[in-house]
């Protein structure tokens, strides 16, 4: 098993923000240490070449503040 990096969307980020984008939720089957918490995506892909991970897009869907959590292969 290579491993997997599960991340998600963060939701205060606009568009046109130069902002990272995603935050990072969950690593299976790899031992790593991240220092950040938000990250950009070219950076996680970056991290998951080097490491032979999976990368795993967590979708939220937000309505009436219910979070539903869809694993997104």
């Amino acid at each position: 098993m290579a491993g997997k990096i599960f991340y998600r969307e963060r939701a205060k980020v606009g568009a046109k923000e130069r902002k990272p984008r995603f935050r990072l939720v969950a690593v299976a089957g790899v031992d790593i240490t991240f220092y950040g918490d938000h990250l950009r995506k070219k950076e996680l892909e970056e991290i998951a070449g080097a490491v032979g991970a999976e990368l795993v897009l967590l979708k939220v869907k937000r309505e009436d503040k219910d979070e539903e959590v869809e694993v997104k292969d």
